[in-house]
């Protein structure tokens, strides 16, 4: 495992270049061409990254924050008698945590809950399960604001959401809900994983599977948001194997990356966190030991990659909770400083594999099984073709 931990962090550390290098380009470097598919109009609409390293903040409320990672059992909707049924239980279970996180310990400025700890995961085609999904906001986000203000906290949770503005789309998107118990930011998730499950691709759509859309409805500044807070500079992401997409948040001046994941492997967090110098933490959903899966072990790293606090079991819920001295972190800080025009030459010449807006389909076109996701990926590959 210590092998495997060196040599995923060598990977992370050359791929992170990249998108330094890509993101370089993004913002406005004058000696390079822009890529094909970047919209121009948009490309100019906005800064994405400082020139000289600073980053935009607002004042911080406290000089040190707490942040607790809520580690739960998950619960799918499609096990329940009725999808309103599931939603109580997961919704009383999330408070019932929340609470006692409160209780527990120093007092939370940000909880932070798993991936799916409303939804549960779901199986079969789109339409099956686009039933189990919520819509943000909602109902659901009206009772955990609530929650937020009762806390005095911040709320994070992932979550299957479906969208009128994305019909038939079934998105995976990260809710930010503030202390007066208002959704202040719905992270989308940025990009899926590909090329890891035999004979079949997810189907959840991404920025990366709309991009073009998505640029012109929200922006090109959304497509890697940072929320700033009396708390910090925070960004939450599903997102894992992929220090590009992590880079990009940290050059937009992330200070604190949130996670939400299921089955991560530590590694990962701990050499995100430390090559792009922020304070992260991985909320994971708990399973039974025999089910042989890496559940549970939320953990939360500093920006040296060592870990501040992780829960000690896989198959148990708990909390876990780290002060984050968040003044002194940010006094004189910079973004972090990465090789770009040594790679230049390389990545110019790349091309990846699957391209974007690969899910900017009709509604009958759109994959609606996890096959159908893989038959579509293959025919469009750049690699296959």
């Amino acid at each position: 495992m210590k092998v495997f931990g060196k040599i995923l962090g060598l990977l992370l550390f050359v791929a992170s270049l990249a998108l330094a290098f890509y993101w370089g380009k993004s913002a406005g470097d004058s000696e390079s061409e822009p890529a094909q598919d970047t919209m121009e109009s948009n490309t100019k609409e906005a800064l994405l990254v400082r020139g000289d390293g600073s980053y935009p903040t607002v004042p911080l409320e406290k000089d040190t924050v707490v942040l607790k990672v809520v580690q739960t059992r998950v619960k799918s909707l499609q096990k329940f008698p009725t999808i309103e049924e599931g939603l109580e239980e997961n919704m009383a279970y999330m408070e019932k945590m929340g609470r006692q996180a409160a209780s527990e310990g120093a007092k939370p400025d940000i909880l932070l809950y798993h991936e799916f700890p409303l939804t549960g995961y779901s199986s079969g085609s789109r339409s099956e399960k686009l039933k189990f999904t919520i819509q943000v906001p909602g109902p659901e986000t009206e009772r955990l604001g609530k929650l937020a203000k009762e806390l005095d906290s911040y709320i994070i949770f992932g979550s299957y959401v479906s969208d009128p503005d994305w019909p038939d789309h079934i998105l995976s998107i990260n809710t930010v809900i503030n202390r007066k118990g208002e959704v202040v930011k719905k992270f989308w998730k940025s990009r899926n994983i590909k090329r890891i499950f035999e004979g079949i691709e997810l189907t959840t759509t991404t920025v990366e599977g709309v991009r073009d859309a998505y640029r012109e409805k929200y922006g090109m500044d959304e497509e890697f948001p940072v929320l700033q807070t009396e708390f910090g500079n925070i960004a939450v992401s599903t997102v894992q194997w992929d220090p590009f997409i992590f880079a990009a948040f940290a050059m937009k001046g992330t200070e604190i990356m949130l996670r939400t994941a299921t089955l991560f492997v530590d590694t990962d967090v701990m050499a995100t966190a430390n090559q792009n110098k922020f304070y992260s933490a991985m909320a994971n959903f708990t399973l039974p030991e025999e089910s042989g899966y890496n559940a549970g072990e939320s953990l939360i790293v500093g920006p040296d990659g060592k870990v501040l606090a992780k829960h000690p079991s896989k198959s148990e819920d708990g909390i876990i909770e780290a002060k984050i001295p968040i003044a002194a972190f940010r006094a004189n800080r910079k973004i972090p400083s990465y090789s770009l025009d040594i790679v230049r030459p390389i990545f110019d010449q790349y091309q990846q594999e699957v391209p974007m807006n690969h899910l900017d389909l009709a509604k009958d076109e759109l994959p609606q099984t996890g096959k159908e996701m893989k038959v579509m990926i293959d025919s469009i590959s750049r690699y296959l073709n």
